[in-house]
């Protein structure tokens, strides 16, 4: 018997050698992705073969392996490899197409190694690096797993990382000067399959990009997507299960929705593993230039007049007071300031004289652009870059927004309101360029009424930025109301306001609320309606609580004399919690998954990779006017 077995095993083999199957034992430490990776197969092919492997794979395993799906015929090829750059000093009517030609290399191998000329033309007198490269024949064998894929118009990232089976971070590894936005005509790496191999892309469906830690029940409150809709769609995961970066067919129109979740603020301290020194660049609008230090009290003046210097220099001393804090931590840090002046130019004059390759993060600039020119350079580096005062207008997959998105704002301050244990009525009062949301609102909240502004009564064409007393008459009655005011206008606001507080008598108990608090509610109204109101609203920060004892408040007030600015604790709370996150994990991408929520002193942060994107912080506060001040909401 055991002869027979050992004749019908050898044939098995010579069948599956014959086929060009081939066997692997199993070593430790490997697994089926790369053991998969290895042999160029996928690990369903794998899986096909071994189907005991699902639920018993250890080191000495025996897996037959099947054959590659991708092409590898024996190739020669010419490759250069970079050896080193001349200097250039750039001359009168030089051009690229000329230095191209004259040196041998092509127009874009120049650019990668100046990446200021991807977006600034070649001036007299600068200094760039030509590459020099020495060609390599050889033939390659199974090495020819990548070829060349021209993008097709409506393709995105997205939509090619599907056809070809792979993440979004792997097809931006295999074109590591990919631009963020992909046009069609652009030639892209892609993994060298067989056409019949290629996922079909169909217009009429959406994709969606798996996040870490993502599993079928997340993506059923994401999605309102089943796992057997979804397994229906992706036949695949029936087999591989779900894997971060993973594209994902969907129904066109499926757009994700996110339930915010409530996250335990994480104490950091705790945490700390990595005391390497943290390279920080920091990049603000300075203007030294415009700075005369031989005239102090104009320089005084100056300061006290330039909104822009004082925000900036207010932020900078939060900035120092944190490394102080994190020095007491046993976190060293080497700090870099650069002076952009507040132009791209500048901007890119500090990028090319210098190199960010090894910095741990860069916080700023502060103007769009040259914030867009830092992130979109560094990018390649896969250097963290903070957008500390703004939101940027591309969220790179390097950006980490610390400000909260618009839409983020409004969905927690419904989310409050709902929550509320009473049985809460609602009320809308919006004025006519805010009637789309408020009519957003009133559908969140069904049985509310909406009452929108009376028209100008010159001109019926204009809002009037008013109501009637008439048009609050019997809406309030015993008990809670929430009353959501959603307005730019300041007059609207100031007697929308006072006719509330004359209506919240008794047991009427009237509760004043906004999606999204402008400038309407700072001027002309009156802050102890306000707070009889107990007017709530989202806020990215909250004020410190001056009756408890605080270090950072108390070192500000010694040293200067006032209370600390909210911009000098924004750079305080950005800065310390960067470096905290650093000294946990081995980078700023480890340390910021979503489970993670930091408070300081008026920020809190809590990261969220958006699909195809960056970072962007989704910790909000819910803050309200009590006793004329401003205290966070319970």
């Amino acid at each position: 018997m055991k002869n027979i077995l050992t004749i019908i095993l050898i044939a098995f083999t010579i069948g599956l050698s014959a086929q060009g199957y081939i066997e692997h034992t199993v070593k430790p430490g490997e697994t089926i992705e790369s053991i998969a990776k290895g042999y160029l197969v996928t690990v369903d092919d794998i899986f096909a073969l071994n189907p005991d492997a699902k639920r018993k794979f250890q080191p000495n395993t025996v897996l037959i392996i099947p054959n590659s799906k991708v092409k590898n015929d024996a190739i020669v090829e010419d490759s250069r490899e970079l050896v080193g750059y001349k200097n250039h000093r750039v001359k009168r009517k030089e051009t690229l197409y000329g230095l191209s030609q004259e040196y041998g290399v092509s127009e874009e191998e120049i650019k990668k190694a100046n990446r200021s000329l991807y977006s600034e033309n070649l001036k007299k007198g600068d200094r760039i690096r030509i590459p020099r490269f020495r060609t390599i024949v050889s033939q390659q064998t199974l090495t020819n797993t990548v070829k060349k894929y021209t993008v097709q118009p409506k393709e995105g990232k997205w939509r090619i990382a599907y056809k070809f089976g792979i993440t979004v971070a792997d097809l931006e590894a295999l074109n590591p000067f990919m631009n963020e936005t992909i046009q069609p005509g652009d030639e892209l790496n892609v993994p060298n399959i067989n056409d019949k191999e290629e996922k079909q892309v169909e217009a009429t469906s959406g994709y969606y990009e798996v996040l870490p830690k993502e599993g079928f029940f997340r993506l059923k409150v994401k999605l309102n997507l089943t796992k057997a809709e979804l397994e229906a769609l992706n036949p695949e995961l029936k087999e591989t299960g779900l894997k971060a970066g993973m594209i994902l067919k969907v129904p066109a129109g499926v757009a994700p929705t996110e339930e915010l979740e409530t996250v335990e603020s994480t104490n950091l301290k705790s945490n700390l593993t990595n005391f390497k020194t943290k390279k920080i660049a920091l990049m603000m609008p300075y203007r030294l230039d415009r700075i005369d230090v031989d005239a102090v009290d104009e320089t005084k003046e100056m300061i006290k007049d330039n909104r822009l210097l004082s925000t900036v220099l207010d932020f900078h001393v939060g900035v120092k007071m944190a490394l102080d804090s994190a020095k007491q931590l046993g976190i060293s840090t080497d700090l870099k300031v650069f002076d952009t002046r507040y132009h791209i130019s500048k901007t890119a004059e500090i990028l090319a004289e210098n190199d960010f390759s090894d910095y741990d993060a860069v916080i700023g600039p502060m103007e769009e652009n040259s914030f867009n020119r830092v992130a979109m350079t560094l990018k390649a580096d896969n250097v963290p870059v903070i957008a500390a005062m703004s939101k940027p207008k591309q969220v790179y997959t390097n950006v980490f927004q610390t400000l909260p998105d618009e839409k983020l704002l409004s969905k927690v301050m419904t989310d409050f309101v709902k929550a509320d244990s009473l049985k809460t009525k609602v009320v809308i009062i919006s004025d006519h360029a805010h009637k789309t949301s408020s009519e957003a609102l009133q559908k969140v909240f069904p049985n509310s009424k909406l009452i929108l502004t009376q028209k100008d009564k010159k001109d019926k064409s204009k809002d009037g930025y008013f109501i009637y007393h008439a048009n609050l008459k019997n809406v309030f009655s015993e008990g809670r109301t929430f009353v959501f005011l959603e307005t730019d206008n300041s007059s609207l606001a100031s007697s929308v306001v006072s006719m509330l507080n004359a209506l919240a008598v008794n047991k009427t108990e009237i509760i004043l609320a906004t999606l999204n608090k402008g400038k309407a509610f700072d001027k002309d109204v009156d802050n102890n309606n306000l707070s009889n109101l107990k007017f709530h609203y989202p806020s990215v920060h909250k004020d410190f609580d001056g009756t408890r004892s605080n270090g950072f408040v108390e070192t500000y007030r010694k040293e200067y004399g006032i209370a600390p600015s909210k911009y000098v604790a924004r750079g305080f709370d950005i800065t310390l919690d960067l470096l905290m996150r650093l000294a946990t994990a081995d980078n700023l991408y480890d340390a910021s998954i979503n489970t993670i929520q930091t408070e300081y002193i008026e920020n809190k942060f809590r990261y969220n990779k958006i699909p195809f994107g960056g970072y962007i912080n989704e910790a909000v506060y819910i803050v309200k006017y009590d006793d004329l001040k401003i205290v966070k909401a319970d």
